[in-house]
Parts: C-alpha cells; structure tokens; sequence
C-alpha cells in the first residue's frame, strides 16, 4: 500500500500544491508553522475520511477559500485507486473513488489505511480513558468496516438517551422513550464491546513484544475494561447484550437521579500497565512516550496481518524527543511500507534511513 501522489488546493495553508512520494521512507523538513502536520493530516484524512485535530470542515478550509479539494493516487488491494474529496464552507462534502461518488464516509475510507503517530499520542497512556477508546475506534474503524457503522449508530443512542435523562423532569413526555433508548443502546454496546475486546487480545501480545525490545526489557501489559455485568467480553455480541441490560436495570435509579447514562460502552477503558503497575499514574515521560510508541508499531503489524499488506505510516515529530537508540529502534522497525515523518533535521534523518527528502515551506512542498 502506497500513495505516489497527493494534490492540495485550498486546504488549511495549502493554495495550490503537489507532491510525489518515494514508496518507502519521505522525510518531510521544514521550520514551524510552514504546514508540515497539516500535509500528514491531509493524507490521513484521503486515508480515513476523518481530520486527527478537528471534526469540521470548515477549519480544514484555508483562509478566505470557500472550498478545498484533496486528491490522491496509489496502490492498495492489489490496484490503483484515485481518491478525491472536495470540501465547502456551508455545504456537505464530496468524496469520489475512481471517479465515482461515495455516499457515506463509511464507504470512502478504508481503500487506504493508516497508523498516525503524534505528541498528543502521549496522552494515550497518561490521559483519560476517552483517549484510550479514540485508540480502539479509529484503529478499528479501518480495520473492520462494520465497527465505524456500529460507533455511529451507538453515538446516536446515547445522545438520545442522555437527552431525555436530562430533560424528562421538564418534560415528562420523554420517560416513556427510556426503555427504546435502552436497548439501543445496549445493542450498539454489545457489538462495540465484542469487537473492542478482540481488538485489544490481538493487539496485547504485539505490543507486549516489541515493548519489551524497545524499553530494554520492561514487560508492558493491555487489560480491556468494561462494565462489570460482563463476564468475558469477547463473547458473541448476543450473548453480552443480556449482561448490558442487567447493568442497565442495576443504574436505572441512579441515571434518573444523575441525569447520567452510566450503562455502555463510553465507560470502556484500556488499562496499561507497566511493569505490573498502572502506566496513567506510574509512567514517567520517558516510559509513557516509549509506551505510546510501541502501541503504535503494534497497530501497525496488526494491520499488516488483517490485511495482508502494511498501512501507511504517519510520524508527527516524533523522534525530536528520543535519545539516539530509541531513534535507531524506531527507524529500524518502519521498513516494509511507506512511511511519512516530519521533522526539522532533514539531512540527519534522510542519511539515516535513505528516505526522500520533501520540504515544506509556506503552504508549498518542495522536492
């Protein structure tokens, strides 16, 4: 899988640009502020019809523009494929695949895959539960294309039932909705809850390996979470979806007290530990970065596994922050499929791993 070339025009600070790229290692150099996390997110967003840093259009337009267009050509699934999406201020979205129209985001994405690694990425390990479970959807969104229909439909359900357990007080007509929101709910959780559990028991004995070769030896361990009536959560959705009512029944006095829907999958987590020790409260900068890192290149092998072929590969200022055999580690680990880093020490990184070097200055990409 990899893309030969991407077009720009009017996004974020690209007025019109456009690039080639070698099929294995690009090193993209340039100053701050010149749009070098901006050219990544561009090909995440051809790659998964999502932006990493904002869930609207409308930032992603450039100054002043009205409308953006993103295109790309390369190779995946064993043939080309060209992808283009066109944005609008005040309008939906276009999206085409080999000239044809796509209708949801469901049905654009997943013709390229990629694995983003950025600074925020830290938080995967010292953040919020709520960044661990952004691991799981976005990883298995391109990796299952039913998960982001499921996801949508659970999102749905649970601004639903949040609505009528905040306002039935006022508005006592909603309490008889409760019981459909319920099952809803409980449904979507299910499956959401089943393909998550997968995910993480595929995903723990990769990151287990590669973790243990990356710190030196330090035993890093994954532990899906979810609520507490479900006993094995890999079970078959149906057979979870009794578990998650009872659940439901227990918190049914506590949700109308609180206003809070305390049942489903929002409450998942995935607990990371380090040496037998919770990683969110023990990690120090060091290890939580060495962490994130090795979840990441564990996402990829999965990726290369499910599919058969590697996703591209996308570092945002990532090796600034490691000493030298950390760097050697990483850049020794990426070889396979295309990779894109930014960085600001372009003919370092480039001699040490042979990568073509693209500079970004302004809005424009220089070969």
């Amino acid at each position: 899988m990899y893309l030969d070339r991407v077009e720009l025009r009017g996004f974020r600070n690209y007025a019109d640009s456009s690039a080639g790229f070698s099929r294995e290692i690009n090193v993209i150099s340039g100053l701050n502020a010149q749009g070098k996390t901006n050219l990544l997110e561009a090909i995440y967003l051809l790659c998964t019809g999502r932006s990493f840093r904002t869930r609207s259009d409308r930032e992603l337009l450039g100054f002043d523009r009205d409308e953006a267009r993103l295109y790309a050509q390369g190779f995946s699934g064993g043939r080309e494929h060209k992808i283009e999406l066109l944005l609008h201020r005040g309008r939906r979205r276009e999206m085409l695949v080999n000239g044809v129209k796509q209708k949801t985001a469901q049905s654009f994405s997943g013709f390229f895959s990629a694995v983003l690694f950025c600074p925020e990425d830290l938080e995967l390990i010292r953040g919020g539960a709520a960044e661990r479970r952004r691991l799981m959807d976005d990883c298995i969104s391109q990796l299952r294309p039913r998960y982001a229909a499921a996801l949508n439909e659970f999102n749905r359900a649970y601004e639903g039932k949040t609505r009528i357990l905040r306002d039935y007080e006022e508005k006592p007509s909603l309490l008889p909705l409760l019981d459909e929101y319920d099952v809803r709910l409980a449904k979507m959780s299910a499956e959401l809850i089943h393909m998550r559990a997968q995910f993480a028991r595929a995903l723990a004995p990769e990151c287990r390996r590669i973790h243990g070769e990356f710190s030196g030896g330090e035993e890093l361990s994954l532990r899906y979470t979810t609520v507490k009536t479900v006993d094995d959560p890999t079970r078959p959705a149906d057979e979870l979806l009794p578990m998650i009512l009872e659940h439901q029944r227990r918190h049914r006095e506590a949700e109308l007290a609180s206003g809070l829907c305390l049942t489903g999958a929002h409450k998942d987590d995935l607990e990371i530990e380090i040496n037998g020790a919770p990683a969110r409260a023990f990690a120090s900068q060091g290890q939580a970065r060495t962490a994130a890192l090795s979840v990441k290149l564990s996402e990829l092998e999965l990726h290369k596994r499910v599919r058969g072929e590697y996703p591209l590969l996308l570092l945002d200022d990532v090796l600034s922050e490691l000493d030298e055999t950390r760097q050697d580690f990483i850049l020794n680990r990426i070889g396979g499929g295309q990779v894109f880093i930014t960085c600001c020490e372009d003919e370092k990184i480039a001699a040490r791993t042979g990568g073509r070097v693209l500079t970004v200055e302004n809005g424009a990409i220089l070969s």
